[in-house]
């Protein structure tokens, strides 16, 4: 008997072998049965691309950029767009594995994130993912110069003010962006604007080439200004032409002003400047005419100077924000080339204020001498960058 149930075990464990070993060879590419292990690798061909997007969430943080990444297997292309349709540009790397945005994520916007991909054995799938940055709980705001489509003179700075403290300051300057249609070598500076507010400038080394096509973009939405500073939410842009390359040299102890147009003197024009000895002297150094205002009331009590004066005055010419400009000043007709007598100003008479207020344009350069002045013409004072050495200028860089 007990050889009897020994028989009868034998063949019931090679059928259930044989039928375990049966499916194996039926999951075979090969028609080989000995191709065991072929089976493990295909299936692990068509194995799911698992895709992974960051930031992610309903209170993702803004201010990165967007990452999508994939295993077991390629990302074939990447679109993220926000709530309004408007794109985060980027680029799938060469290997598949990743793409990020050229672009920051910005507060307070959902983001569709649709990626495609492709498994290692060919198999297509598309993946849909979505995210919303949090609100900023601050808004940084921007004033620039010049104005779209200007043309101006040679030494005009491109200048960006913004509302509120700059803290990250080389964040920021990464994301501005100037392009020449000749070569210029350049720099941005971190100053204080007159006002108190944190500025930046470019500025060539050595005045612009007339001619000059000029575009800034500041590529800003998204970034953050740092403590106290706010986000910014929104893009910048500007383009302009610099014109004539014209200069206006002034001499306070001569008297005299004389406009230069391409190495050549134009006109002299008898002049008074700022009163010697006290308040109401002139600042010397490069200044650059801002705007041209025309016809304005000058208040003395606006600059410091109590009641000494209350003035409708004509063809004025914008130096600084502290006050200073050139104008018509026909009161002073006595003092015209013989000595400064005015508030600080740089007066001379009607007909010559006329002609030269057709003459000039913002951006062009006033350079001032004399011995008796308040002092150099400071860079957040007006456009004063010019008054600054260039190796100290770019040292004035955040990115230096």
């Amino acid at each position: 008997m007990p050889r009897t149930r020994v028989s009868t075990h034998v063949p019931i464990r090679a059928a259930i072998a044989a039928a375990l070993l049966a499916p194996l060879a039926a999951c075979s590419s090969s028609p080989s049965p000995s191709s065991s292990h072929a089976p493990r690798t295909d299936a692990s061909k068509d194995r799911p691309v698992m895709v992974t997007v960051t930031p992610k969430g309903r209170q993702a943080t803004p201010g990165r950029p967007v990452t999508v990444t994939a295993s077991h297997g390629r990302l074939t292309s990447v679109t993220v767009t926000d709530a309004e349709g408007r794109r985060l540009p980027g680029k799938v790397a060469a290997d598949g594995r990743r793409w990020v945005s050229g672009r920051k994520a910005v507060p307070g916007t959902a983001y569709t994130v649709i990626a495609k991909t492709r498994t290692t054995g060919g198999s297509a799938a598309t993946t849909k993912a979505s995210f919303t940055t949090v609100e900023a709980d601050k808004v940084n705001k921007v004033d620039w110069r010049p104005g779209d489509g200007t043309t101006v003179g040679v030494a005009q700075p491109i200048s960006l003010v913004f509302d509120r403290p700059v803290r990250n300051r080389s964040e920021v300057e990464k994301q501005l962006h100037v392009t020449t249609s000749e070569p210029t070598e350049g720099s941005w500076g971190w100053i204080r604007d007159w006002s108190g507010r944190d500025r930046v400038d470019w500025r060539p080394k050595s005045y612009w080439k007339p001619g000059t096509k000029v575009v800034l973009k500041a590529e800003l939405n998204g970034t953050d200004s740092g403590s106290e500073g706010g986000w910014f939410v929104r893009d910048y842009s500007t383009a302009f032409t610099i014109g004539t390359r014209q200069i206006v040299r002034v001499d306070l102890d001569r008297h005299r002003l004389a406009l230069v147009r391409g190495g050549r003197t134009v006109r002299s024009i008898p002049v008074s400047g700022g009163t010697p000895g006290g308040d109401k002297r002139s600042w010397r150094g490069t200044a650059v005419l801002m705007a041209k205002e025309g016809t304005i009331n000058m208040n003395s009590e606006t600059v410091g100077l109590g009641d000494a004066y209350d003035k409708t005055v004509h063809y004025s010419m914008r130096l600084t924000w502290s006050g200073m400009y050139a104008h018509a000043a026909p009161w002073n007709a006595a003092f015209f080339g013989n000595a400064n007598h005015s508030s600080g100003c740089i007066g001379m008479s009607n007909a010559d204020a006329a002609w030269f207020y057709r003459q000039v344009r913002p951006g062009d350069p006033f350079e001032i001498t004399g011995k008796d002045t308040k002092g150099v013409v400071d860079p957040g004072n007006g456009f004063g960058a010019w008054n600054v050495p260039w190796n100290a200028w770019q040292a004035k860089s955040a990115l230096r």
